[in-house]
């Protein structure tokens, strides 16, 4: 199986693609006005303790402020079982109102509700996961071999002799790492949580310490495995910077990394941007002619598997058996690419005879196994649910890209105008590069070209710059707020 990431970068916005044969599986995206948070290190001060909730509302400098659980302030021991590792002490005795506290977040705030933190600190690289204050040393679940594991153990082990105050976690990555891979790593580190230390003292409450690395270069730190052969990067200062990145940590990459210098957008290329739009509609077609229904909630994620028009060639049951085999093929990999998260529920159409209910739950389960979320599946119910978790730290595909809908009461959503302007700073590179016009003209809603005239000014100066044509706005009362038109003139 070849594997592709592309990564697309200008002035507002990143995206990242993961692409398995040609098929999108994964897309991020991440904003200069709105980059996520996990990862990044605040002095935090709290604001409000809850003893009824075991929990803590603490303020780190956002919009809303972040909550924090007692399970989540002491350290955890990562060889023991999840159930043990909540706290057994009362808030009340681990936090006050006013005091200042070191925490990390784990997960964006999504809708109402605020940032999830913890206290327990974690530094990743591409093989390691430094642990401030904890002398523990853990392996990656995914690293099944007993040998490997025990090799991994005994090399972390040896080199942090004379070292205190921390410990480590070898992630899947770290499988047949060479002892000077590790050893660099944990030197790294090192170094970088030093640095971190050293500006805790000097850090105003409710501030950010530490930012995580932008996604350009997260990326190679934590999506990288062996599957991928090609990396493409359309920036020339990112390709760069990922160079520098490479060259610094994963030397040994044995992974051809482009700039991509065409015409044509790199996005265009492989038809992602058709695939980003699919992946904000509520349907999606299944190649036999069934279809799934997907409704996200902030409760939950529901998944409607239905046969449409597929009437197949034997039994019913042999009808509805196929189609729900291609559903769970097609469940798992929506899950990714819209980076859907917490409690989903699967309704696939109800099959009598177990080895069917078994052999789709295998196929789900097959197909998330290439995951970097966590997941989680229950058995199918009776009526054909099947119940799953899936780790959520960052806001999904929809939430990044729209929001609700005022005409339906939040019932429905739409594209921000945000990301609105930027599909619009892409047509205008298309069409500046297709046609030979002397302007172009942009017809959208009043939303959106106040966005282009006013925050959004910059970089749309920069836009005429690069492409040396002047571009008019004109607003059109009659397009909604997704509805735009570039005109070349």
């Amino acid at each position: 199986m070849s594997e592709e990431i592309l990564i697309n970068v200008t002035p507002r916005e990143t995206r990242v693609a993961l692409v398995e044969n040609g098929v999108l599986q994964e897309i991020m995206v991440e904003r200069a006005r709105r980059r996520g948070l996990v990862g990044n290190i605040y002095k935090g001060k709290v604001c409000r303790v809850l003893p009824g909730m075991q929990a803590a509302f603490v303020e780190i400098g956002l919009e809303r402020a972040a909550f924090l659980h007692a399970s989540d302030i002491l350290p955890r021991n990562y060889e023991s079982d999840a159930a043990s590792n909540h706290s057994k002490e009362n808030i009340n005795e681990l936090l006050r109102e006013g005091q200042d506290v070191i925490v990390q977040v784990v997960k964006d705030p999504l809708g109402t509700k605020g940032a999830r933190l913890t206290t327990q600190i974690t530094i990743p690289s591409r093989f390691l996961v430094f642990i401030p204050k904890v002398d523990n040393v853990g392996i990656s679940q995914k690293i099944e071999d007993e040998e490997e594991r025990i090799r991994l153990r005994d090399m972390i082990q040896l080199f942090m002799s004379g070292q205190d105050d921390g410990g480590y976690i070898a992630r899947t990555a770290a499988e047949g790492a060479s002892p000077e891979a590790l050893r660099a790593d944990m030197i790294f580190l090192r170094k970088l949580w030093n640095s971190i230390d050293g500006r805790i003292a000097e850090t105003e409450s409710g501030s950010v310490i530490y930012q995580d690395l932008p996604l350009t270069v997260r990326v190679m730190r934590d999506l990288f495995d062996d599957q991928i052969e090609k990396i493409r990067i359309d920036s020339r200062e990112s390709y760069q910077r990922v160079l520098e990145f490479t060259g610094q940590f994963m030397a040994d990459l044995p992974v051809q990394i482009e700039y991509y210098p065409g015409e044509r957008p790199i996005f265009d290329l492989y038809g992602i941007e058709d695939e980003i739009q699919k992946a904000l509609g509520r349907k999606v077609q299944l190649k036999s002619g069934g279809y799934l229904i997907i409704d996200q909630t902030e409760a939950l994620t529901t998944i409607d598997v239905n046969t449409g028009g597929y009437v197949g060639h034997r039994t019913l049951e042999e009808t509805i058996f196929k189609t729900n085999l291609e559903a769970a093929q097609a469940m798992a990999r929506q899950l990714r690419l819209r980076n859907l998260g917490g409690i989903i529920i699967a309704d696939f159409i109800d099959m009598t005879r177990e080895e069917h209910k078994r052999q789709v739950l295998r196929t789900l389960e097959q197909y998330l196994e290439k995951d970097h979320a966590k997941t989680h599946i229950s058995e199918v119910s009776m009526l054909g649910l099947v119940e799953m978790t899936r780790k959520r730290n960052r806001e999904s595909l929809e939430h990044v890209l729209c929001e609700a809908c005022p005409t339906y009461n939040g019932r429905a959503s739409l594209k921000t105008p945000e990301t609105v302007c930027y599909e619009i700073f892409r047509e205008i590179l298309r069409e500046s590069r297709q046609f030979d016009a002397q302007q172009l003209l942009v017809l959208a809603s009043q939303e959106v070209v106040d966005l282009l005239l006013d925050e959004e000014s910059a970089s749309l100066a920069e836009l005429e710059a690069f492409i040396g044509k002047p571009i008019k706005f004109q607003v059109e009362s009659l397009f909604t707020q997704e509805q735009y038109d570039v005109v070349p003139m």
